[in-house]
């Protein structure tokens, strides 16, 4: 990071994690006191601790850096979202699928949850490494999303019972799974369509599509095209066949699925954490289709089909058999919409309210402590208070790298397979 961004990255890396070591003490606190007698209590509660963390990256996508998120929907899944509800407490729970395509993709569902009053209780399916990171990672943990470690035969048992625990949920829920299995990056592109004309199978342009043979790994966006390269095609089997899971388990309790799209317009910068840091805007569009669960095939074979299908009806063969344009996203591209109609989600005070009242008692408890240590009043002192300020400095850069899929490894292993042909 340039020292400028430092200087950023500084003051709001102390308010999210001091904030959030208060948050997780709080969660630790009430799993420990209310969740052995009264499970459906603990997670009333949690839902909304859990929100007084996350919904400060909400502020920082709204109010620092004034990034734009304009949804795209019909009439009834609006409705059905339960955008601005009187109560904010959403309609229905629902399984989101969505294209990979950027680093925040998943704040993009945050902020959509968070407008629809599901906040605190947006789940997802993520790799195991997600938990052990401070703060967030913790509070995760306590808010019950499944980490996985991307092996089926290790994670089929944690997925049921994962899902299953779901069964009795007090309040409605967004489920998130991205059956891509990894984030969209060009150099995963390109492995993907260097692989696919070798096979002379179809070769995908603007998104990636999991094999449909199931076998497995997975929260709330679209694809294109139907081939991975060895390097990450385990993980889009992997979240695949989670898919077909948690349609086979939750679809006596989930009504619905959200089939999301995330596209970015042609004249807009792609959004990145660090972008956000800085302050710097953007404008994210978002499709949003709902899919009754009870439609979906009844059979293992025929949901994966569906997910697939899903994904190749944004496309059309441009040569018999061999090239597949996505044809839903290239006509975004040349339009920049999504030719539906913009439904509007607004900008609500909540997140900077929140965040102030965090800014007040942080500063209130700041001072307090350091009058009555008079830590700053001896070099000891200002070298602990220094040596604090880099650690944040140091795990606000690691939240950044987390987040940027070009640090991913199959983004490494595409970009290695590259340079050896």
């Amino acid at each position: 990071m340039a020292v400028p961004v430092a200087l950023v990255v500084l003051p709001l890396g102390l308010l999210f994690l001091l904030s959030g070591l208060i948050v997780n003490l709080v969660q630790a606190t009430f799993f420990v006191t209310v969740r052995p007698f009264s499970k459906s209590m603990y997670r009333r509660i949690n839902r909304v601790v859990a929100e007084l963390l996350w919904i400060e990256l909400i502020w920082l996508v709204d109010w620092w850096a004034g990034v734009k998120v304009e949804l795209y929907a019909d009439s009834k899944t609006f409705k059905l979202m339960g955008v601005f509800m009187v109560n904010f407490t959403g309609k229905e729970h629902a399984l989101v699928i969505c294209n990979h395509r950027s680093d925040i993709d998943w704040l993009v569902g945050w902020i959509l949850a968070q407008r629809s009053g599901c906040l605190g209780s947006a789940l997802a399916v993520m790799k195991k490494s997600s938990k052990f990171l401070p703060v967030i990672g913790w509070s995760m943990w306590f808010t019950e999303y499944l980490f996985l470690e991307r092996s089926w035969a290790k994670d089929e048992n944690t997925l049921k019972c994962g899902l299953e625990r779901l069964k009795d949920f007090p309040r409605p829920f967004w489920l998130a799974l991205f059956v891509e299995g990894t984030r969209f990056t060009p150099e995963k592109l390109l492995a993907a369509q260097e692989y696919a004309a070798s096979q002379d199978l179809p070769i995908p342009r603007n998104v990636l599509i999991p094999r449909t043979k199931v076998s497995f790994s997975l929260w709330p966006f679209t694809i294109a095209g139907r081939i991975f390269p060895s390097c990450f095609l385990l993980f889009a089997m992997l979240f695949l066949h989670g898919f077909v899971s948690a349609v086979k388990i939750m679809r006596p309790f989930v009504p619905a699925v959200y089939d999301v799209t995330v596209a970015i317009p042609s004249d807009q910068p792609s959004p990145t954490m660090l972008r956000i840091l800085k302050g710097q805007s953007s404008v994210v569009h978002v499709h949003v289709k709902r899919h009754q669960l009870a439609d979906l095939p009844g059979t293992d074979e025929g949901v994966s089909q569906w997910c697939k299908d899903i994904f190749v009806a944004k496309a059309y063969i441009i040569r018999p058999g061999f090239f597949w344009q996505d044809a839903f996203l290239d006509k975004y591209k040349s339009e920049d919409s999504f030719g539906v109609e913009q439904m509007k989600i607004g900008r609500p005070v909540k997140s900077l309210l929140v965040v102030s009242f965090w800014i007040c008692l942080l500063s209130y408890a700041a001072f307090r402590f350091f009058k009555w240590t008079e830590l700053l009043s001896t070099w000891k002192g200002v070298a602990l208070t220094a040596t604090g300020l880099l650690l944040v400095t140091v795990v606000m850069h690691i939240f950044v790298r987390f987040s940027q899929s070009e640090r991913s490894a199959s983004a490494k292993a595409a970009r290695n397979r590259a340079k050896k042909d």
